[in-house]
């Protein structure tokens, strides 16, 4: 995740996104280079419009969990409880 944190840090000061410059970056965070994923990164962005991407990223709309599945586990925990009080009705006859 550092890599990608270090290239969005070099589009933002307007710097090309080099392995040299990549590696720079991650050098002065004190942070070690692994030279292979360096490389995929390198290559995983070449041809991407990162505004672009980073637009849509921020468009897309978070949705809070429903409500919904708390309110199923309280269904069956009252139909446990019921089935529980039958059965304990058969033991006593």
């Amino acid at each position: 995740m550092e890599y990608v944190y270090a290239a969005l840090l070099l589009h933002k000061l307007g710097k090309e996104i080099t392995e040299e410059n990549l590696k720079k970056v991650m050098e002065a965070a004190g942070s070690t280079v692994d030279e292979s994923r360096l490389k995929t990164v390198i290559a995983s962005l070449k041809g991407v419009d990162i505004e672009k991407a980073l637009k849509e990223a921020a468009a897309m709309p978070v949705t809070a969990p429903a409500a919904k599945p708390e309110e199923k586990k309280e269904e069956k925990k009252e139909e446990k409880k019921e089935e529980a009080a039958e059965g304990l009705a058969a033991l006593f006859g």
